[in-house]
């Protein structure tokens, strides 16, 4: 292998940086969800970058993008694709929807009908659409990144538990401090916004090898019961309705051994499980209605469950 993915991975954050302002968590997780061939659903308040944030890492790769606008008058044929009649051929012609690319964005994806968001479940988990009987491959690597706003319930569509089970990771923004805010108001008070200007820094290949890394980080029995026993315990919570999937519980190991190649080790501590627990399971967890009542939080709930079990190696 010809590059480090620890030094691509940090070329690439930086050329996000020119364009997302102080938000180096959100950059450096979207990232992690890549190297692991997962999706990530950006959800935050209107305004905050979550749609720049989507396009500036689409253009850092040198990758087919496509863009689609989720309003409830799309159909899952606008994603998917559908096959016609050509009248001078003869034949039944596929005609492409705009899943066939290799990064997605999905903008505002909770405005749209449950049957249309149905028609991303085959291509997220199998990365393959099926048409009229005809199952197409999609081009590799593949990437959804969706965006929803968590406050406006007037038109939208809740995701449902399988969809949410399908996003690796779920990437809040936040607001930017004030220093951070004068630096967004410096760069787009311009005629050009630094987003027309971004250039790719890496293409499909090296990111294809980049993910095949992630694989070879060594994880341990240890880390493997650990994680093993946090999904377990949300399982057993009586605040929870819905706890983590084996799903989820893949994806943790998978974002954890993609924090160690960050890292530039070969092998995965509990601190990367730590660290990336929130961000990959808490979407996945459905409280009961009595706890909703109550105002208790996924995050809150699984930050008492991280709290309560001991870590792997640690001395007591």
């Amino acid at each position: 292998m010809n590059f480090e993915p620890r030094s691509l991975v940090h070329a690439l954050i930086n050329n996000v940086r020119k364009v997302i302002v102080g938000k180096d968590e959100a950059i450096e997780l979207t990232l992690i969800a890549l190297l692991c061939k997962g999706h990530v659903l950006i959800e935050d308040v209107p305004g905050v970058g979550k749609t720049t944030l989507a396009a500036a890492l689409a253009k850092s790769l040198d990758c087919s993008f496509n863009r689609i606008q989720f309003t409830p008058d799309v159909t899952p044929s606008d994603v998917t694709g559908f096959t016609m009649y050509n009248a001078q051929s003869g034949d039944m012609e596929y005609r492409e929807g705009v899943v066939m690319t290799q990064i997605l964005l999905a903008d505002e994806i909770n405005r749209t009908s449950p049957k249309t968001q149905s028609s991303l479940l085959e291509v997220m988990e199998e990365g393959q659409v099926t048409v009229d009987g005809v199952t197409r491959a999609l081009p590799q690597p593949f990437m959804v990144l969706a965006t929803q706003n968590p406050i406006d319930f007037v038109g939208t569509y809740p995701l449902p538990e399988a969809q949410m089970d399908r996003f690796f990771l779920r990437v809040m923004i936040g607001y930017p401090s004030i220093e951070e805010e004068m630096d967004v108001l410096d760069r787009f008070s311009s005629q050009t916004s630094p987003l027309k200007s971004l250039q790719p820094v890496c293409g499909a290949a090296e990111i294809i090898a980049m993910q095949e890394v992630i694989g070879t980080v060594y994880t341990s029995r240890e880390v493997r019961s650990y994680v093993a026993t946090i999904a377990a315990a949300t399982r057993a919570h009586p605040s929870l309705q819905l706890g983590a999937s084996p799903r989820g519980a893949i994806a943790l190991v998978r974002a954890a051994q993609a924090c160690a190649v960050l890292a530039g080790r070969g092998y995965i501590l509990p601190d990367d499980v730590r660290r990336m627990a929130h961000s990959v399971l808490s979407h996945r967890l459905i409280l009961t209605p009595e706890a909703r009542m109550k105002g208790i939080s996924a995050e809150a709930i699984l930050s008492g469950i991280i709290d309560s079990l001991p870590v792997p190696g640690a001395k007591g």
